[in-house]
């Protein structure tokens, strides 16, 4: 079983960055394939990347391939999701999750068993 806990969103105008991390608690972060979701209000809860345990596979939504890029670091328990170029679009609760899941599955939120509490990003025009 794993914790996780997300931090870095907040306010920024379009074109900003921000880098969001995931904190996980629990020696078997490294089994875990990890993806960060997100949800805009009124809407459905939607994929935005995901990582594999090694961190040699790496997904991402159309929407924010080529501007965020997902990364983890195994021996510090942390997933981060660096964002750039943002658009008022982006403006969501985002959401880290992980479990053990083949590189085929992590993109898919009904999958993850675990998940963070949420951090807003909110993106102005």
């Amino acid at each position: 079983q794993v914790q996780l806990v997300e931090s870095g969103g907040g306010l920024v105008q379009a074109g900003g960055s921000l880098r969001l991390s995931c904190a996980a608690s629990g020696r078997t972060f490294s089994s875990y394939a990890m993806g960060w979701f997100r949800q805009a209000p009124g809407k459905e809860r939607e994929f935005v990347a995901a990582i594999s345990r090694s961190a040699g596979t790496t997904y991402y939504a159309d929407s924010v391939k080529g501007r965020f890029t997902i990364s983890r670091d195994n021996a510090k328990n942390t997933g981060i999701l660096q964002m750039n170029s943002l658009k008022p679009e982006d403006t969501a609760i985002y959401y880290c999750a992980a479990d053990w899941l083949s590189d085929q599955a992590m993109h898919i939120s009904l999958n993850h068993r675990y998940w963070g509490q949420g951090t807003q990003v909110t993106v102005s025009s």
